[in-house]
């Protein structure tokens, strides 16, 4: 079985790339090298010949390895568990750091700091290269060796970006954990991944307010006693604990010039433990690999995002959640250099965002649906005052784009000149599996085709491919930056992506594929809605509801109805509170987008949905706090958005043409 390969095609694009793009565009100029004019013809043979592919690739983004691999791929233990470039020897930061820091790049900023106190501080390749080499020896002093885990609980600082890479140094494995989860969520993820040091901060700050995060260690301690060390940055300046023999402040390790080159690693060491939560169960502890990391960073950022060396990335991206890891290793690897932001991008002004793309010439900049919709809000859709010529494209990843958001961001802020590149994959894949690219057609807020080497299908209830039906987002092959397994539980890795149809990665995410050859994803498959027999992502019927410009914000979930076995309601978030849609306005809306089977049964106006902390809707939540069920698991609620603003289904009261709170005043 293939996929079927689809791209968007030159009919009815939004967007086409200028000759600038196709001029700069490096997977154009490795077409031309490699003899294909035709995106579908290169995606073909990058899934059809792996073993000329692959290596192409590698060539082609400069992806060397200290020891030559002897075999591609072993698939010996079946194509759950692949290992790639067998025989090899290979360590990140002889990519993402030494190869810049002793050439021309050396004084060029590696890493930008943006705090939301107004701080601003930076490191070059050759400080960066410095600092990692310094901190990779205090752990050696601590008696730290390859293999043992070290877990980060740091915010977007620049501590943060050499304690990934000074980890890496060594081998070894970093577990990157999320700055804003309490004591029981760190404890948890210390525990079950065996850490034995973590690096934290003295603080955090979020929308100007001091956050403790060296007490939460402290606290979570109490419970992880395999940790023997916590190394301190000194990032606010307040006052913290320090237990004598256990703790350490980060800036008391001295340089040792002697220092020993990065550890040769086989290319399938783990890199990192990543954990993603969910709603019931313990965090899966993703383990990807060196090799495999660094070649799915590259493939991505530098064929989809055409990221080179004069660029400047930023993105709002904590190191916890895959994008931080995934910026440090794509952004670097290039010799780009990377804006951290910390906090968010309303605070402390409305332009924030768009000022920091002034302030640093930020050419690729990210921005989540969420934030828009936020600063569509806040500034009356007005465009920023910023100057943002530097600017040749937009990011987006994590959630599904509305239409009047997508078209705001595209119109208004980016002038109808830059693209928006929408890109879609997991913590698992290690990266995307869709995405737009810079040098192809663009539709409005969907994706342009699969990532190269990723052999990618919308599956029916059957199994089989299929194009302009809603179905389930699937992965026919591997490749390398694919999950090597979750951390002590390879039985539950097999049970989530593998136990569908043999041999197949099925994602977990709704979508289709439409007749022009745009992708969209709706929505992940347990948040499925089947109404009069048809399969609905939420994210179709939001964007239906959200073409109401008097909403800001909406989730949709399907609840059991006696009659037709599951019934639509939407919690939507009105702008303003004295001027909302009726239920009549909503319907005529979502009707005459996708069909009037399809409209929701109830509207009910909440003062703010619950988000995790990075921004994405908790729908499995909301559904389970409406019904009266478990919550499950909630470490990566964002606590401004509190789950108390979701009524149950008891406290709903009936007021004509649509059901409001009973008490509005009491949900959020």
């Amino acid at each position: 079985m293939r996929g079927l390969a689809q791209f968007g095609t030159h009919a009815n694009p939004v967007w086409l790339p200028s000759e600038r793009e196709l001029s700069r565009s490096r997977l154009m100029a490795a077409m031309g090298r490699w003899g294909y004019s035709d995106i579908r013809q290169l995606h073909g043979a990058s899934v059809d010949d792996p073993e000329w592919f692959w290596p192409a690739a590698l060539e082609d983004l400069e992806i060397r390895f200290t020891t030559p691999y002897e075999q591609l791929k072993d698939e010996s233990e079946g194509p759950e568990f692949a290992r790639w470039f067998v025989g090899g020897g290979i360590n990140v930061v002889n990519s993402c750091v030494d190869a810049h820091a002793d050439g021309p790049n050396g004084d060029k900023a590696a890493v930008i700091y943006e705090g939301d106190s107004g701080d601003r501080r930076q490191l070059t390749y050759r400080q960066l290269a410095d600092d990692v080499s310094r901190i990779a020896d205090g752990l050696r002093e601590l008696g730290v060796i390859k293999g043992d885990r070290v877990a980060l609980f740091l915010p977007v600082v620049p501590e943060a970006v050499v304690a990934f890479l000074a980890c890496a140094r060594i081998g070894a494995i970093v577990v990157p954990t999320f700055s804003g989860y309490g004591s029981e969520a760190v404890a948890n993820r210390l525990h079950d991944s065996g850490a034995v040091v973590v690096i934290t901060a003295d603080a955090t700050t979020r929308r100007g307010k001091t956050v403790a995060l060296k007490p939460i260690v402290d606290q979570a301690l109490q419970d992880a006693t395999e940790v023997r060390n916590v190394l301190v940055v000194r990032s606010s300046g307040m006052s913290v604990p320090m237990t004598p023999d256990r703790d350490r402040f980060w800036d008391s390790f001295e340089r040792n010039h002697q220092s020993v080159a990065a550890t040769e690693l086989d290319p399938n060491d783990p890199l990192m433990i990543i954990y993603t939560s969910g709603t019931t169960g313990k965090p899966k502890g993703i383990v990807h690999s060196h090799a495999g990391y660094l070649t799915k960073a590259a493939i991505d950022f530098g064929y989809a995002f055409d990221m080179q060396q004069d660029d400047v990335l930023g993105w709002i991206a904590d190191m916890g959640w895959n994008l931080g890891p995934l910026m440090i290793v794509g952004g670097l690897h290039f010799g780009a250099t990377i804006v951290l932001i910390e906090g968010v991008p309303n605070h402390p002004t409305a332009s924030r965002l768009w000022d920091i793309v002034e302030r640093n010439g930020v050419t690729v900049q990210g921005i989540a649906p969420t934030a828009a919709r936020m600063l569509i809000a806040q500034s009356g859709g007005a465009a920023p005052t910023a100057y943002l010529g530097s600017l040749r494209a937009f990011a987006s990843t994590g959630e599904a784009w509305d239409s009047p958001s997508w078209r705001w961001l595209y119109e208004t802020v980016g002038e109808s000149r830059l693209p928006i590149l929408n890109y879609t994959g997991g913590t698992e894949v290690g990266g995307g599996i869709l995405s737009c690219y810079t040098s192809l057609p663009q539709g409005e807020a969907n994706f342009s085709g699969p990532l190269l080497g990723m052999d990618v299908a919308v599956l029916d209830e059957r199994g089989v491919p299929t194009v302009g039906e809603v179905g389930e987002l699937a992965l026919l092959n591997t490749w390398p930056g694919m999950a090597s397994g979750f951390w002590n539980d390879n039985e539950r890795y097999l049970n989530t992506y593998w136990s569908t149809h043999q041999g197949v990665w099925v994602h977990g995410d709704l979508a289709v594929v439409d007749e022009d050859g745009y992708w969209s994803v709706l929505g992940r498959s347990d948040d499925t809605i089947k109404i009069a027999g048809r399969r609905v992502g939420p994210a179709e019927i939001e964007t239906a509801i959200l073409a109401d410009p008097r909403i800001v914000d909406v989730a949709v979930i399907g609840v059991p109805d006696p009659m037709r076995g599951q019934k639509i309601v939407a919690f939507a978030v009105a702008v303003d509170e004295r001027c909302q849609p009726t239920q009549a306005d909503l319907h005529e809306s979502v009707s005459g987008q996708i069909g009037k089977a399809i409209t929701p049964a109830d509207i009910i106006y909440v003062r703010t949905l619950p988000k995790t902390k990075n921004g994405k809707t908790m729908r499995r939540t909301i559904r389970a706090q409406y019904l009266g069920q478990p919550l499950g698991d909630l470490s990566a609620l964002d606590p401004t958005t509190p789950i108390a603003a979701i009524p149950t289904h008891a406290d709903i009261a009936p007021t004509g043409s649509q059901r409001l709170a009973a008490d509005p005043s009491t949900h959020g």
